[in-house]
This record gives C-alpha cells, sequence and structure tokens, in this order.
C-alpha cells in the first residue's frame, strides 16, 4: 500500500509538477466546458483554424520580449472578430475564408520563427507547449482567463443554449445573434491563449473537441455534457501527467492521447450510443424478430 502512495506522491513532490498539474486543471476544465458549444455548433475547423492564426501573436510578443498570451490574445481577438465579419459579408464562403486567414497567418508565424536562430526549439515550444516550464505568473493569468470565460458562459448559458440549438428561434427571439456568435469566438480565442502553455496551438484543438465529443457519447443534456465534458478532460489531464513523469514522454502529447483513449472507450462501450451497445441491442432485436 504504501509503495502505491508512494508511486501518486512522488512526481508531485517537484514544484514544477504541482504548477503543471495546476495549470493542467484549468486547461483540462475550461477547454472541454466551451469545447461543448464547439461539438454542438461544428466549430471545430474554426477553432483548429483559430490556435493557428494567433501564431503570429505569439511570435511577435516573444521577439519583443512581452508575455507570449498577450500577442496571442491581442491577435486572436483580433482574428475572431474578423472572421465574424467576414462570414457575414464576403461572398467567399465561410470555410474558404478561415483557410485562407489560416494557412497566412500560420505561415507568416513560422516565418518570423525560422527568423530566429533558436528556429527548432522555440517552434516545438509554441507548437506543443511546456506544461512543466509553466511559472506562477502564467498560472495567475490562466486562472484569471479561465474564470473569466466559465463566468461569461455561465451568465450567457441560455442564450448560448438557443443559439446552438436552434439559430433560427434566437433569431425569432429577437437575441443579439451576431453579438452571441462575435461573443462565442473570443470566448474561443482566450481559451486557446489559456492553453497555449500547456499543449501548444497544435494540440489544442484536441482538448476543446476530444472531450466534450465523449460527453456528447454520454448524454443530451447540455449542464451533464458540459460537466462530463470537464470531468474528462481533468482526468485525462492527471493521467497525461502521470504518464509524462513515468513514461518520460511531453506533458502535452500525453494529455492529448489520455483523452483519445478515453474517447475511445466511451466511444466502444457508452450506453445506448456506443459502437458495441448498438451492436449488442440489434442482435437483440434480430432475435426477438425472429
Amino acid at each position: 500500500m504504501s509503495e502505491i502512495i508512494s508511486w501518486l506522491t512522488e512526481p508531485f513532490s517537484y514544484v514544477f509538477m504541482v504548477r503543471g498539474l495546476m495549470a493542467s486543471m484549468i486547461v483540462g476544465v475550461v477547454c472541454p466546458t466551451l469545447g461543448t458549444y464547439v461539438v454542438l455548433r461544428g466549430m471545430a475547423f474554426l477553432g483548429d483554424a483559430l490556435a493557428h492564426i494567433i501564431l503570429p501573436g505569439v511570435v511577435i510578443a516573444f521577439l519583443l520580449g512581452w508575455p507570449l498570451a498577450a500577442g496571442a490574445l491581442i491577435v486572436g481577438v483580433l482574428a475572431a472578430l474578423a472572421i465574424g465579419a467576414i462570414s457575414k459579408r464576403a461572398e467567399i464562403k465561410e470555410d474558404a475564408a478561415i483557410g485562407i486567414v489560416f494557412a497566412g497567418a500560420f505561415a507568416l508565424g513560422v516565418a518570423l520563427i525560422s527568423l530566429q536562430r533558436s528556429y527548432a526549439v522555440d517552434l516545438a515550444h509554441i507548437l506543443f507547449g511546456d506544461l512543466l516550464g509553466v511559472s506562477s505568473s502564467d498560472l495567475w493569468l490562466m486562472a484569471g482567463l479561465g474564470t473569466l470565460v466559465l463566468l461569461t458562459i455561465f451568465a450567457f448559458y441560455k442564450e448560448f443554449l438557443v443559439l446552438s440549438f436552434d439559430p433560427v428561434l434566437a433569431t425569432t427571439l429577437r437575441l443579439p445573434v451576431t453579438f452571441l456568435q462575435n461573443l462565442l469566438l473570443v470566448l474561443l480565442a482566450v481559451v486557446i491563449v489559456i492553453s497555449i502553455q500547456s499543449v501548444g496551438v497544435a494540440l489544442v484543438l484536441a482538448m476543446l473537441v476530444t472531450p466534450a465529443s465523449a460527453a456528447y457519447l454520454l448524454t443530451r443534456r447540455l449542464p451533464y455534457m458540459m460537466l462530463s465534458a470537464a470531468g474528462i478532460g481533468a482526468f485525462s489531464s492527471l493521467i497525461g501527467l502521470y504518464l509524462s513523469y513515468y513514461a518520460n514522454v511531453a506533458s502535452g502529447p500525453a494529455i492529448v492521447l489520455a483523452e483519445t483513449a478515453i474517447f475511445i472507450m466511451i466511444f466502444l462501450l457508452a450506453p445506448e450510443r456506443g459502437v458495441i451497445w448498438s451492436r449488442l441491442r440489434a442482435r437483440r432485436e434480430d432475435t426477438m424478430v425472429s
């Protein structure tokens, strides 16, 4: 018994692991909570694009010696509002406009990074995160922005609910649809900023979509879906950190791998909606008919 307790507590005898755990828990709760709207509204491509669009802001902040989150937040919010405006007014379809901005901004970010001597190291840090390098100031910033996102989701819960399930009804009820859509985009940008340090821009989509998709297979009620997604995200963060410590793999990818494994289990075994459950039910029905 003492060996098991020692195995569980050993990683967190280091301060950087404790900070990493706190940061991963913040990301593991906030990302999937907002990710439920991303899944319900089919915004996965937009989320991935926005995560890469903020790369130039991160690089410029790095070159100027600013906090990386500052540059990412400025560019992310501006990009979110620009995408919202383009999708409403331009003749180009939304996915094409997002793809153009996504590719151009990401290429600009990589080009700026390539001008630096430490190109490979810096690119890996930005793309895949450095969870175990989270400082106390980073942690406070993540906690503050995460709390802001959760409070905003709570404050506009009913409006976001109507907008996600029935946009036509939202318009009929004279809800400020454009404002709500832009607010969701801004929240998405803020969540991506929170996640940069943990998993980087390349893996942030998994933090948004994978736990929320798993929760979607478990329940159709939005409050329970949010709670389930947050629980899966937090648990995956803990498992990922253990995997990172004992298997000596990068923490960000380890967390995403844990989320993916949990999703596959739920995809196969979820009551009523899981693949295996559905096949067993189909066989039972065929047996009853015959």
